[in-house]
């Protein structure tokens, strides 16, 4: 990967680019592409002070680029015209991103056609979530607040965020990684769904209070109705009580997930350590921030709830000290839930 994109990546990917860095190297471009022109996608989706209308054509007009219906760079210059410049390090990586995107698709499209096609796939399911998301929540009635309608809403836009992500992490890494190695393939590729489906769950229930305040409620308002609750009540820190059951039990349904996931995770061939490490580093920051979600008052938008950097930097040691260790390495697991 060209020296400019790999730092759009360190700058744009935050903690993944860890995960990026340790992958084999016969992967590693292939999913940071992924990721860039994923987070380009997000970018466009996100820029909240662009009208809606004009994010959904120039998140329409990239999908066609990513996925070679056009051979046309896209024109961002109507969406950066409005970005305020010198917004920070964050804002100004995301817009030297869209600047580069083309680089970056190009790139893509060198690479062997069976990964081309793994990429454009998982792009296209997850820029069809942008959209869906958008149309969702912020077409029609402006500074409304609104809900998912039911559980099944919440495991399909998991699904499309991030769930297909382990799909696509799980076929390019069985093809290139460790093809001859004996699995059973259907189950090892439901689990790397749900893999990626317990990080976004995790990334939902962390991120309330953010999401309502931007008008968005992911707790499903069926869930919600049968507490006697609405989504606007979600904005009440005193309604914790009321609505913890509701919120414990998706924080259970975050952690089969995440289970899954570390299922997933040691089905990897014990001599893949770069991909064991890959996999377990996300599966464990999300149990630890699960167990930290469990303690705390979570509808409390003062209240940033997160793993510590410290935290972070002691599941790296340990999964790398465990790693010659069979039972050692298993027990992290429930050990992170502590």
């Amino acid at each position: 990967m060209p020296p400019e994109l790999q730092q759009l990546l360190r700058e744009t990917s935050r903690s993944f680019y860890l995960t990026v860095r340790i992958l084999p190297g016969s992967v590693r471009t292939q999913i940071g592409l992924a990721y860039l022109l994923a987070r380009a996608t997000d970018t466009v989706a996100d820029t909240g002070w662009v009208p809606v209308e004009v994010r959904l054509q120039a998140l329409a007009a990239l999908r066609q680029r990513i996925l070679g219906r056009t051979r046309t760079a896209v024109d961002f210059s109507s969406l950066l015209a409005a970005t305020p410049s010198g917004g920070g390090v964050s804002l100004d990586s995301e817009r030297r991103l869209l600047l580069r995107v083309e680089d970056a698709v190009r790139l893509m499209e060198g690479c062997e056609p069976e990964e081309v096609a793994l990429i454009r796939r998982v792009l296209d399911v997850i820029t069809g979530g942008q959209e869906l998301d958008l149309e969702r929540f912020e077409l029609g009635e402006p500074g409304s607040l609104r809900s998912l309608a039911t559980a099944d809403d919440l495991e399909d836009y998991t699904y499309r965020v991030a769930g297909c992500v382990g799909e696509f992490w799980t076929h390019l890494t069985r093809r290139r990684v460790f093809p001859g190695a004996t699995i059973n393939d259907r189950a090892f590729l439901d689990d790397g769904v749900r893999f990626g489906k317990g990080l976004q769950y995790v990334n939902i229930l962390r991120d309330l209070p953010r999401d309502l305040a931007a008008g968005r409620c992911y707790v499903p308002a069926d869930g919600l109705a049968k507490l006697g609750l609405m989504p606007r009540d979600l904005q009440d820190p005193t309604k914790e009580t009321v609505f913890r059951p509701l919120y414990d039990a998706l924080l259970a349904h975050a952690l089969e997930h995440l289970r899954a996931g570390w299922r997933y995770t040691n089905q990897i061939p014990r001599g893949q350590f770069r991909l064991r490490l890959a996999c377990a580093w996300p599966v464990l920051l999300g149990v630890r921030t699960v167990a930290k979600l469990r303690r705390e008052a979570v509808l409390d938008p003062s209240r940033r709830i997160k793993v510590t950097r410290p935290e972070v930097r002691s599941v790296l040691l340990g999964t790398i000290t465990r790693l010659p260790f069979r039972g050692a390495w298993e027990r992290q697991f429930d050990e992170a839930l502590r």
